[in-house]
């Protein structure tokens, strides 16, 4: 089943968990490993290595340089962007705006990560200032969604959000939230050891800027790319002994996730 098949007409509230999310989410994943789609990152240090190894063992092509003056042309040869303000240095600072300009002269994706806006005043400043800049998604955890919104993360808060930003807001924690302002779907899957490990989910973004590269609509891009972290880790914590073999595990695990193991373990509604 292609993903279009899969998307024969947008979905009110009610019937988003009615889409047939393992076959839509296993095909993206074939289009990324078929098409090599690629990814450039404005991550934080500490997330940079495992980053570009999840878009590698997804089947995509990460790159990763955060100078100023090369933002644009890595900007422009990539398929899509992800920016995340984490560690934010001069040089991160100073490229993001370019980055998030030559993406949208291209037309193409951008995702936010917002990260620690909710402990860091100028931070929280410049994430307000690129959601200005419309990207297709924010992913954020609860605390920072609740200081960039203004109240507490709930199903109808994050709803108002998404729609007061015109973008898609994917929230991530012990049950994933994702909402585009009509539509909402929450993911089950997942495991402990995931916080466990430094970044996962600064990388877990870059998947979704992955698919928001294949797939136009912010909403199942989000949700896809969360379901196949989320049971890749499932996968991943049934080899691991704790979070040293947790990582390593997770990446082989997405590296030969499929619809048959989606298919098994989605929990989505």
């Amino acid at each position: 089943m292609t993903a279009e098949a899969a998307l024969t007409q947008d979905a009110a509230p009610a019937e988003s968990s009615r889409r047939d999310w393992p076959a839509l989410t296993a095909e993206l994943l074939s289009r990324l490993r078929r098409e090599g789609t690629r990814v450039h990152a404005i991550t934080n240090a500490a997330a940079q290595v495992l980053t570009a190894n999840l878009i590698l063992a997804a089947g995509g092509t990460p790159s990763l340089t955060i100078a100023p003056e090369e933002i644009t042309a890595f900007t422009s040869r990539a398929d899509a962007l992800l920016v995340n303000l984490g560690t934010l240095d001069g040089d991160r600072r100073a490229a993001i705006p370019w980055g998030i300009a030559a993406a949208k002269a291209q037309g193409k994706p951008w995702v936010l990560d917002p990260v620690f806006v909710d402990a860091s005043p100028p931070r929280l400043e410049l994430a307000r200032l690129c959601l200005a800049g419309t990207p297709c998604v924010l992913r954020c955890n609860r605390a920072e969604f609740a200081a960039l919104a203004g109240e507490a993360a709930a199903p109808d808060s994050l709803t108002r959000y998404a729609a007061a930003i015109g973008c898609t807001v994917a929230l991530t924690g012990a049950t994933d939230w994702v909402a585009d302002g009509e539509r909402f779907v929450a993911i089950a899957n997942g495991h402990p050891l995931m916080a466990g490990v430094t970044a996962m989910g600064c990388a877990a973004t870059a998947l979704v800027a992955a698919f928001a590269a294949l797939e136009p609509n912010g909403f199942v891009a989000a949700a896809a790319a969360l379901l196949a972290v989320g049971v890749a880790a499932e996968v991943a914590a049934e080899a691991a002994a704790g979070p040293g073999s947790f990582a390593p595990a997770f990446l082989d695990a997405l590296h030969g996730l499929d619809a048959a193991a989606l298919r098994a373990r989605a929990r989505i509604a």
